[in-house]
């Protein structure tokens, strides 16, 4: 099969091969609803998936949705994540982002960018996690392993090499070179690949299923 030239070549390429690689492209930060899903993603910042699920479920117990988080104290919540970096900061966050959602939106998350972003502690990734997971709408989130990967493939080669470390352009870049309904399972491909695979200190290349085409490859 001849190499892809191009970025976009590339990435159809790499959605390819990770989709079959990793057929069941799972978000692994647990939740059983959108409210729980942007809380743990909040929370996630700085913080692996692994520490947050340990705090979540007695998070969660307490307040399941956003009334009754809305009505939390700053104590209450910092005592139950406390096991997490910037814990202070997050529960003011989460708090407050609770509070947005019963002022707001009845308590129920947002679906449109705009708004999502609009609440406290939410950024475009956190966003776009929520809005491809949760809600079935297009969304790219990207993070660490997203941009190291979209280097490494030169997916990113149109930007300032200043720039290919921006998740907004990078976003903004990758949205068009995969379909919209696959972006949210394109980006969690990428991250379950940079954990597994093209890890950061130790690239597995000679494992890798893209090393044929891959401009970064040591095969």
């Amino acid at each position: 099969m001849a190499r892809p030239r191009t970025p976009k070549g590339r990435a159809q390429r790499t959605n390819e091969r990770l989709t079959l690689l990793y057929p069941e492209a799972l978000c692994e930060l647990d939740h059983t609803t959108s409210f729980q899903l942007l809380i743990a993603t909040i929370l996630s910042a700085q913080a692996t998936d692994v520490g947050v699920n340990k705090a979540t479920p007695g998070l969660f117990a307490h307040y399941p949705d956003a009334e009754s988080m809305s009505e939390a104290s700053q104590e209450e919540v910092e005592a139950l994540i406390n096991s997490l970096g910037l814990f202070r900061n997050k529960a003011k966050s989460v708090i407050k982002c609770a509070n947005q959602l019963m002022d707001h939106h009845d308590g129920q998350v947002p679906t449109s960018m705009k708004d999502l972003v609009a609440l406290a502690g939410v950024g475009r990734k956190t966003a776009n996690v929520v809005r491809s997971v949760a809600l079935d709408l297009p969304g790219l989130p990207v993070d660490t392993h997203v941009l190291r990967l979209s280097q490494l493939l030169h997916l990113t080669e149109a930007l300032p090499e200043s720039q290919q470390r921006d998740a907004v352009k990078v976003e903004l870049l990758l949205n068009p070179m995969v379909p919209a309904a696959e972006r949210g399972s394109f980006s969690l491909r990428m991250i379950l690949h940079g954990r597994r695979v093209c890890i950061a200190r130790r690239p597995q290349c000679e494992a890798c299923v893209l090393n044929d085409f891959c401009p970064s490859s040591t095969v």
